[in-house]
């Protein structure tokens, strides 16, 4: 799965526990109608693809959702989710549209100087 938008955050690296487990969140908000600002968090030796990302810039990122179930001391059983992120890549912005080739300025085009009057009117109705 992927996540398209632009980044609205990139949190620093944190590690928990005594074994070391780092992990490090970003959050992209989504170019949509209704946009949505997603958190990934990428773990491990995953934090490190974060380092050269900045607010603003357009990214992609590969995702796994990853869901885990937790009894509380009471008994009772939660269920929790996460997006986790394992690849991400800068984004060009398209000016031109979606997949839309670019047009050539207005002086590349020759001007019809042949035109007939008769030739004006070709619709057929």
């Amino acid at each position: 799965m992927e996540v398209q938008g632009r980044v609205k955050m990139v949190g620093e690296t944190q590690t928990f526990g005594g074994n070391g487990f780092r992990k490090r969140e970003i959050v992209v908000t989504t170019e949509e109608q209704y946009p949505q600002h997603i958190m990934v968090e990428f773990v491990q030796d995953k934090t490190d693809l974060l380092n050269s990302y900045k607010e603003g810039q357009q990214v992609k990122i590969s995702i796994n959702l990853r869901g885990r179930e937790w009894v509380n001391p009471q008994g009772e059983t939660k269920y929790f989710n996460s997006i986790q992120g394992w690849r991400i890549e800068a984004v060009q912005a398209d000016a031109s549209g979606a997949g839309m080739p670019a047009v050539p300025p207005a002086d590349a085009f020759e001007p019809a100087g042949d035109l007939k009057e008769e030739d004006h009117d070709d619709l057929p109705f």
